[in-house]
Order: structure tokens, then sequence, then C-alpha cells
């Protein structure tokens, strides 16, 4: 057991209170359990049986509407098996990265399910060959009519597709590709070590010494991960080079002119309105970040601050920590004033180990909530050490848990959000809890604490995003004129750094290699727009609810409800908002640039 480890569990076991670890065992007992192995021969011999059944009688069967919705019906059947499985083995693995066991079981069923699916690549690809006229007179059905907006969805892709045989290898191959990169990341992240003042930490906990009350000690994890990454940077960059040019081949052989064009299609999102929200947020870097860290930087009796001060407490901040249970209490109460419903529904995460919250060595770091599957319940994996921010990332995973138990009933096809709609409701939650902590602090310092908190949340999913989508857009562009060294890509990271922090930053020696620890570069390219967009979105809809806004909260529930069955515009429809209007970004940023008035009125 490290130093690290036992500091850690120190720190969770002693001060903050006994924490769950989730119970896998709704998807499957263990590995090697009779269930497992039995659902893994069903679905590879009901992949074969399903091929065999369908492939080649697609646009017969659309002559039929009911005989086209049955077979996706068995589609969808076999999507949420193949689901459960892939969802048990992601678990299983994050909770213990460093466990080669798991490693290699989870590397296993990757290749195992890779292997069933490809008998199922024909169906989306010959559904989309299916005459439109026909298509159309066979949605009179309702059976088909159901599936409606998942057939619509999968038209949109058919300008970029591939022949059958194309795809079958595109789709094998991403084993050896893709998924064989970042799993490499993944474990060379997870088996990082940090040298900070005699301890040996994982990444999380370093991450964590950054909004560390002592300067030294930011300074000294500061310098920790530049060091180590420095070590590892040949490894970073070749990663990164290797998976922006397989996304390139990918996208050339598709036809995808723009780099993020892939990632605008698989939100359903128009590249229009994603430009819309970078240029309304480029534009007020002046107006949000700048300022905001000119005034923290007078706050400290700076005239810059050093990288490693950028997510400091304030100097007479009240330093606080959030034991698990009084967490739980804040968090739930806070959705219970909103919405009993939602709630009742966050409140099974904690009564049926759904939640996994301890630091562990070997877990993986960061916070996420994965859906799995319909037929089973999502899971919140968390790194929780009592700070305020985690009682945030708390409300914000179970934001996300509630959302995906209420889309359930939408099925497998389309109860999943594309990723510009699906930080709605974790944002949401992390907003009303924020308020509700907010509305108790009674003293002048602890309120200024906590607005300045949420002012720089704000920063860091708006602010910091778009910079990385912008960082994204200049490394895949450059990328495609041949290899970039790792003193390039530190100089694009630390030109768009500088564009969005402002001179009140500054970035010293070793900064240039921190895009390396950045997971979303390396497993969803371009991600990171989404989080803007979902804090904007969320920010114009929580205006609403404020000005009591007609039957907000069964609004909010139904559009939750709808999972990925309709359009964002559909979605915003009801509260009258359009995201495709400059002044709906300009509504949502408004929020963030209110705080920081706030802030600077306080002195």
């Amino acid at each position: 057991m490290t130093q690290a480890s036992q500091g850690e569990k120190s720190a969770t076991a002693v001060d903050l209170g006994a924490m769950p670890e989730w119970d896998l065992s709704d998807l499957y007992p263990d590995p090697q359990s009779p269930e497992l192995k039995a659902d893994l021969e069903k679905a590879a011999e009901s992949a074969k049986a399903f091929k065999e059944r369908y492939q080649g009688r697609l646009a017969e069967l659309a002559r039929e509407g009911d005989a086209l919705a049955a077979a996706i019906r068995d589609y969808e059947a076999l999507s949420d098996l193949l689901g459960r499985l892939g969802a048990y083995a992601g678990l299983l693995f994050a909770a213990n990265t460093a466990d080669p066991a798991r490693a290699k079981f989870y590397g296993d069923m990757q290749e195992r399910l890779t292997a069933i699916s490809t008998d199922l690549l024909f169906f989306t690809l010959e559904l989309n060959k299916i005459d439109d006229a026909l298509l159309a007179e066979a949605l009179e059905s309702p059976a088909l009519g159901h599936y409606r907006p998942w057939l619509e969805d999968i038209r949109k892709e058919k300008p970029y597709q591939l022949d059958d045989r194309l795809e079958q290898l595109f789709h094998e191959k991403a084993v050896t590709s893709r998924s064989a990169w970042s799993r490499l990341f993944n474990e060379t992240m997870t088996a990082l070590r940090f040298e900070v003042a005699g301890e040996t930490l994982s990444l999380e906990p370093t991450l964590n010494l950054l909004s560390d009350p002592d300067g030294e000690k930011r300074k000294a994890a500061a310098e920790a991960i530049a060091k180590v990454l420095s070590e590892n940077i040949r490894l970073f960059t070749l990663i990164t080079n290797t998976l922006a040019k397989d996304k390139e081949i990918s996208d050339r052989w598709r036809g995808f002119d723009d780099v993020a064009a892939s990632r605008h299609l698989a939100n359903r999102v128009e590249p229009e309105v994603v430009e819309a929200l970078v240029a309304a947020v480029r534009a007020r870097y002046p107006r949000i970040s700048h300022r905001y860290y000119a005034l923290k930087a007078r706050w400290m009796g700076r005239e810059q601050l050093d990288h490693w001060d950028r997510n400091a407490p304030l100097p007479d901040e009240p330093v606080r920590r959030f034991a698990w249970d009084e967490a739980r209490a804040i968090v739930l109460a806070a959705y219970a004033d909103f919405s009993p419903q939602m709630s009742a529904i966050a409140e099974r995460f904690f009564d049926h180990g759904w939640i996994d919250a301890p630091v562990r060595d070997g877990k993986a770091p960061g916070a996420f909530s994965h859906p799995t599957v319909p037929s089973a319940h999502p899971y919140v994996l968390l790194n929780y050490l009592g700070k305020p921010r985690d009682v945030m990332t708390l409300a914000h995973e179970l934001g996300h848990g509630v959302h995906q138990v209420l889309a359930a009933a939408q099925g497998p096809l389309m109860a999943p959000t594309p990723l510009t709609l699906a930080e709605t409701a974790s944002v949401f939650g992390e907003m009303l809890t924020f308020k509700a902590v907010l509305a108790k602090a009674e003293e002048p310092k602890e309120r200024r604490a906590m607005l300045a908190a949420k002012a720089e949340d704000m920063i860091n999913t708006v602010v910091r995003q778009i910079a990385f989508y912008v960082f994204e857009r200049k490394l895949h562009t450059e990328r495609r004129k041949g290899e970039l060294t790792a003193e390039r890509i530190g100089e694009l990271w630390l030109e768009v750094q500088g564009e969005s922090l402002g001179p009140a930053l500054r970035l010293g020696p070793g900064y240039e290699t921190y895009w390396a620890y950045i997971p979303h570069f390396i497993h969803s390219p371009f991600y990171v727009y989404a989080y803007a967009f979902g804090d904007c979105l969320v920010n114009s809809l929580y205006a609403l609810y404020e000005e009591a806004h007609e039957g907000f909260a069964e609004k909010y529930l139904d559009m939750l409800r709808a999972g990925g069955s309709k359009h964002h515009s559909e979605l915003l429809a009801p509260f009258g908002l359009d995201a495709r209007d400059p002044d709906f970004w300009a509504r949502g940023l408004g929020v963030v640039e209110g705080l920081i008035d706030e802030l600077e009125a306080m002195g």
C-alpha cells in the first residue's frame, strides 16, 4: 500500500465517514459467473441468427411496417444485452484499472463484443438503403412509427456510410486501433505517480492539491505534474498523433470535410450553432475569465497569479469539509425542493449500491455516471474527498443518473442523448444544489467564497472547455499536414490557454505539458464543447425557473424523459428558447457575468 493510499484511506474513512462502493451484481455476480457466460453465448448465437433472418430482407420487410418494426425490436433487445455485458466489463475495470485480471477481462470482453456485434453491423447500413418513399409509407405503421426518431437519426448518417465490407473492417480494427490506444492512455495515466512533499500520489489527489489552501503545496503539486508528464511526454505525443491520424483517415474515407464534423453529426447539432457558441464565448473572455482572474489576483495581493493558483481557495476562505452523509442530505434536499420525484430517484443511488465514492489506488480518476442499459440502471463513480466542489460533483453526476433513469423508458435505441444535451440534467442539478447551499450562507466571507467557487466552476465549464475545443481544432487541423512534436503541441496549448485565461494568469514552465492528462482529447475528440453548450443551456433554463415559468418542473422532467428521441430545438420549444438565436448564448453567458459583477461589488 503506497503512502498515498494510506493517507487517502485515512481521510475518507475517518474524516468523511463510511462511503459506498458500488455493487455490480445487478449486472452480473462476477466475471466468471455462469450468468455472464450464458449471456455471452446467447448474444453470439442471437446475433448470428439475427443476421441470417434479416440480412438482405429489410427493403422487403419495409413493405409492411409492422414486420420492419419487429426486426428493430429484435435489434433493440440484442443492443440491450450487448450493452449490459460491455457496461459490466467497463465498470469493473474502472473500479481498479491497475488489476491485471480486470484489465485482461476488459480487453477480452471488448474483443468478444466487437466480434459478436460484427454480425449486426449490416442492419443500420441496410436500413439506409431502403428507398425514402417506401420508408415514409412504412412509417405510417404505429409500431414502426415509434422508432421514427431513431430511424431519422440513422438516415442522417447515410451520406457518410461506406460499403458493408469497409464498415466491417473499420468496426473490427477498432479493437487494435482507437480502443487499444485509449486503453494504453488509461493504464499509463492510472499508473503514474507524483512525488509531492514526501508523499507518492496518483493523479487525482495530486490534481486535488492544486486547490489546497497552502500555496507551497499547490506549487509542489504543479511541479510534480509537469515533471511526470514531461518524463512521459513522448508516449502521450505518440498516442495523440496516432489517434488524430486515425480520425483523419476515418473522416477522409467517410467524406467529412471538417475536423469536428463527425462530432457535430453525432451530437445532432448544426455546425453553425456550435460556431455561434464558440464565437460568443471567445468574445466574452475579457468580460468573464480575464476579469475574474484579475479580481482574484487582487484578492490574493498579487499582480499576477501563477498557473497553480488558478483554482486556489481565497485567502480568507473558510476551510470546510463535508462528510459523506452531509453531502447526501444536501443534494437530496436541494433536489426535493425542486421535484420530489427527482429526489426519490436520486435516493435510489445511495440506497442500492449504485455509487462508488471513495478514492482508491488504481481507481479511474474523475467522475462519471454510466447509464449501462435501460433494463438495468446507471452507476455513478466519484473520487470523493469532501471538498465543496466534491459535493457539487455528486449533485452533477446524480443529475446524469436521474436523467438516465427517466430516459430509460425510451429503450436502448432512443434513451441515449447526444452529448450537447447529456449535460443538461447534471448542470441543472449542480445549480439547484449550489443555490440551496448559498441560501444558507450567512457570513459575507462564506458567501463570497461560494460565489467565487461557482464562478470558477462556470469558467472551467464554459471558457476552459471552449478553449479546449479551439486547441483540438488547431491540433487536428495541423496534424493533417504531418506529425506534431511535443513542443509544437505545447505551443498550441499555451496559445489557446493564454488567450482564454488572460494576462492575470502567468503560465509558467511545465504548464506546456498539461494538455497530456486531459482524457477527453483521447476518448472523445471534440466532446468538450458539449459542457459549454449544456452550461449555457442550463443557465437560460434556470433563469426561467427563477422567473416562475409556468409548469417549469413538469416541462423539465418531460425533457429528461425524452432522452434522445427529440432534437434540441424540440426540447427547448416548450420553454420558448432556441439555440440558433444568438441571444440564447448571450443570456446564458450573462449569468456568469452576473456572478462576477456581484463579486466585484463585494470588493
